[in-house]
């Protein structure tokens, strides 16, 4: 079988945040789970490089949009590098190759009729002489009556169409825009309400708000959506009498998707068409604020291709809040992704984000409680446990141990865990896979406690060798199931064991190989810090 991953396209225009990487982690975990299953993984995205946000902001330093999204793309990447991630291929859509692509199939879509001409109206600024991008009409939204931007509801996730809201303004200037005729490309999204009605009532393995989302838009019914914009920047529109016309970033975006699976495959001399037909499971991980287009708008799009494989699994987080309340990167609420990598351990960002991850609802992180956690459960619980054991090891035994057998109550648990956490990690259940792995942490520590191995040293040297035996079989075990969760840490802990590789299955050690070099795996966070990182935030530098 095998397992396609797709993970959300961050917009480069600017530094990530904590939001942002709460909502792509699943992606990785996924990822790196389903490779040491043994199955044949691709996980795929990539930095999302056109639109007007980008072409203003370039304007305004007075540099071309290259010079933007070359370098936001660098520093997602190396952001995406500290933290781990694992993708084949992190590419981004203003390479020659994700245009090609996009165009090939918006042609397709064109001859086969789901894209036609429409004139329709559009909001235009006067002031600023020229139609506004969708995100730079801000009014009051005509469902919930808070205020949107012309896309999309961030409170109520309706999708918008700009000339609907209410006391529009222009976002760049301010001034009171109005509403002009133009010609542009529809995409038929209507004509598939029968067949995404049908997909979504079969559906499983979708997380319930991209259920409940998608299932609202069919209800209300889908309507036609207009595929090209008045931009500056983005992908040419291929068609005669549309040229200066963009094609619009929500139809290219996603299908950003098969243009870096076959991007991934031509640079890699491997088959796209398996992760895209046949016997495929495919994910997709993303924010609440992307559910329509992936649950409604890609597979039409995937559909009216032909032969391509519908999403299965959709992986969509709720929001992140900072310190409780809503993030705001125009007020500077937010934690900045580059400064958290810089200075704190990329495992304690990943647990914290699991652990305490949007999955259900909305999630919030604190420094006091991200503090907190680090010292309580990863050094505390989780290092101490390793730690000590191997430090015992090596003091008492010259980092050798005879070989024992673990007890059999305790080879049955690690045994269940490879299962358990498995299943909760294939079925999109993040958080609780890593809870059943720490219940199982603290009861190793617990184990150690009553067994008191010092003591055993003085008592009864076998004894002390059984219980440390059984206590090394399990960090090992440990570095296996915590692979996908903290990956830095278990490539650690396999260095100080000489263990090859991780795998999905226990193992046991011979301990008559001595144990080497150790280190800590978690500096304890001094309490302090949380009122010093609490303070910078909202300050504007």
């Amino acid at each position: 079988m095998s397992i396609f991953i797709g993970g959300a396209w961050p917009y480069a225009n600017g530094s990530l945040h904590l939001g942002h990487i709460a909502a792509l982690m699943p992606g990785d975990i996924l990822a790196r789970y389903f490779r040491l299953v043994g199955e044949d993984v691709l996980y795929v995205s990539g930095s999302d490089c056109h639109g007007t946000p980008i072409s203003i902001r370039a304007g305004q330093e007075k540099v071309s949009p290259e010079t933007i999204t070359d370098r936001y793309h660098n520093e997602f990447l190396e952001c995406f590098n500290k933290l781990g991630f694992s993708y084949d291929l992190y590419t981004r859509t203003d390479q020659e190759f994700h245009k090609k692509v996009v165009q090939e199939i918006f042609l397709k879509l064109f001859k086969d009729g789901y894209i036609y001409n429409n004139s329709n109206k559009q909001v235009y600024c006067e002031e600023c002489q020229q139609f506004l991008p969708d995100r730079y009409v801000e009014g009051i939204c005509p469902h919930c009556g808070n205020v949107a931007r012309g896309d999309q509801c961030e409170y109520c996730s309706e999708l918008l169409d700009p000339i609907d809201l209410k006391s529009k303004k222009c976002k760049i200037c301010g001034s009171i825009p109005t509403v002009k005729t133009t010609e542009h490309l529809f995409f038929a999204l209507s004509k598939f309400q029968s067949l995404l009605k049908e997909y979504i009532d079969e559906s499983s393995g979708w997380r319930e708000n991209a259920l409940e989302l998608a299932k609202r838009y069919l209800k209300e019914g889908l309507r036609d959506r207009a595929v090209t914009r008045d931009l500056p920047w983005g992908v040419e529109v291929p068609i005669d009498g549309f040229e200066g016309k963009k094609i619009y970033v929500w139809i290219e975006a996603v299908i950003g998707y098969l243009s870096a699976s076959k991007q991934w495959a031509s640079e890699n001399n491997c088959d796209w068409e398996k992760f895209w037909k046949g016997d495929v499971v495919s994910y997709y991980v993303h924010g609440k604020d992307n559910i329509p287009f992936h649950t409604l708008i890609l597979p039409a799009l995937l559909s009216g291709i032909g032969d391509l494989h519908l999403p299965d699994k959709i992986i969509s987080s709720e929001y992140l809040t900072l310190e409780g309340r809503k993030i705001s990167t125009s007020n500077n609420w937010a934690v900045w992704v580059p400064y958290i990598v810089k200075n704190y351990n990329p495992d304690s960002i990943r647990y914290f984000l699991t652990i305490n991850g949007p999955e259900k609802r909305d999630g919030d992180f604190s420094w006091r409680e991200f503090i907190s956690r680090h010292n309580g459960e990863l050094l505390g619980a989780f290092g101490n446990f390793v730690n000590r054991t191997l430090a015992f090891i090596q003091k008492s035994f010259n980092g050798r141990l005879p070989i024992y057998e673990v007890e059999s109550d305790i080879q049955e648990q690690i045994s269940r865990l490879y299962n358990v956490v498995g299943d909760k990690i294939s079925e999109g259940q993040f958080k609780n896979a890593l809870e059943e792995i720490f219940e199982f942490v603290r009861y190793s520590n617990k184990y150690f406690d009553e067994k008191q191995p010092w003591v055993q040293l003085r008592e009864n040297r076998g004894e002390c060798e059984k219980t440390l035996y059984t206590c090394v079989q399990i960090i090992a075990n440990l570095s296996n199931l915590l692979t996908p969760f903290i990956p830095f840490s278990c490539d650690k802990i396999r260095g100080f064991l000489n263990i090859p590789a991780a795998t999905w299955k226990y193992i046991e050690l011979d301990t008559t190989v001595p144990i080497g070099q150790i280190e800590v795996l978690f500096e304890r966070i001094d309490k302090c810090k949380i009122q010093e990182e609490v303070s910078k935030i909202g300050n504007i530098e």
